[in-house]
């Protein structure tokens, strides 16, 4: 039975990764708001680029619900421990996302009360701080968080609170260390990179591609300052090591250095990643012809974030470390759900790529015509 829990919390850890992955992909969606007025000049082509992230927008919104969803059943404590402490930041990024969804749906409906400019600065501010935010949550996972964990608490009728957190800045705390913000940075500078590789294959417009591979490179320049930068401090600093035989907290020099080393399949992912990325972004500044660096440098994102999360989590290592008290620091195996709910979400995730292979019929059916300056111009109810 320990073995098959000790599998199930892995297999949980890794399809939470997955969607983090796949959630951090989907952000060039919020890239692309934040390039609205960098990259169209006029109101044809901030049009043609709100189309193009546009039809995209529920995918985002939806995998973070998902990712939200799945982290609240397989690991509940983390849920209720980050949810509740660090509120400030989850309410931060649930409003940008809704200022999103209001923004696309009211911007191009006639009468709208607060006219259309006033929408599209919303959709600014969501691809800024959107990606930025969350970055700068998930780097908590490597860098810690102020709480304290008392599950003796749950006995007691009086005050059955397991989870508390110790700063009153409700989370937004983390946006003062270094490191978290230079995560978020880096999140927000990638999801340009793949925005402006989005708009090179998904528009056809001659003046939209060529500024779009032009401000490519200084995207791309920015997002390795700030990625290699957070990835250098990483493998050179104390991680969270947990021993698995007493489950004791206690800090290792180059934990996450070691972690890649020990399992290297999760470092074969990270440098296939890595690779993908680079490839897709380098032959698309290289080739004025080349459309599909998306495809290479979304897939390569996906593997990256999933082996950095893995990093996080596997391995014996505590993945949300407390600040305040070591040993409150969550891990895999004290913050998962019981053995029952973990194996019958398993069988129920034997669903995941009927999913996965509905959302891409929908992505090509949404893809199947490029966005075109013919097309804005036309009377559509489908057009935002």
């Amino acid at each position: 039975m320990d073995a098959t829990y000790t599998f199930l919390q892995h297999y949980w850890w890794l399809l939470v990764s997955l969607l983090g992955a796949l959630l951090v992909f989907l952000l060039f969606v919020q890239g692309g708001q934040s390039l609205l007025f960098t990259i169209g000049k006029n109101q044809k082509q901030q049009k043609m680029l709100l189309n193009s992230t546009g039809r995209k927008w529920e995918f985002t919104f939806t995998t973070l619900v998902t990712f939200g969803g799945a982290f609240f059943a397989s690991f509940p404590l983390f849920y209720s421990t980050s949810f509740g402490g660090a509120y400030w930041v989850w309410i931060l990024i649930l409003l940008c996302f809704v200022l999103q969804a209001v923004s696309y749906e009211y911007q191009a409906k006639h009468g709208n009360l607060l006219g259309k400019k006033t929408y599209q600065i919303f959709l600014l501010i969501n691809g800024i701080l959107g990606p930025v935010l969350l970055g700068a949550a998930v780097g908590t996972f490597f860098n810690g968080a102020n709480f304290v964990v008392e599950k003796q608490n749950l006995t007691n009728i009086a005050n059955p609170v397991i989870s508390s957190w110790t700063s009153a800045w409700g989370g937004l705390e983390a946006a003062f260390v270094i490191w978290n913000v230079l995560l978020g940075l880096a999140v927000f500078f990638l999801s340009r990179v793949l925005a402006l590789l989005y708009f090179v294959n998904n528009i056809n417009d001659d003046e939209i591609q060529k500024k779009s591979r032009k401000q490519l490179i200084i995207e791309t320049v920015l997002f390795l300052v700030f990625f290699l930068t957070f990835f250098v401090h990483l493998l050179v600093q104390q991680g969270y090591a947990v021993n698995p035989e007493t489950k004791i907290v206690s800090l290792e020099p180059y934990k996450y250095l070691h972690n890649f080393l020990q399992m290297p399949v999760v470092l074969v992912v990270l440098l296939l990643g890595v690779v993908g990325v680079l490839f897709g972004i380098g032959k698309t500044i290289l080739s004025a012809t080349w459309k599909k660096g998306i495809w290479f440098a979304g897939t390569g994102t996906v593997l990256t974030v999933l082996a950095l999360l893995l990093c996080a989590g596997w391995n014996n290592t505590a993945y949300y470390p407390s600040l305040t008290n070591i040993q409150s620091s969550l891990t895999i195996g004290n913050s998962c759900s019981s053995l029952f709910t973990l194996k019958t979400m398993a069988y129920v995730s034997i669903l995941i790529p009927l999913v996965l292979a509905y959302i891409v019929y929908a992505w090509r059916a949404l893809d199947i015509h490029k966005i075109t300056s013919k097309e804005m111009e036309e009377e559509n109810e489908h057009t935002y």
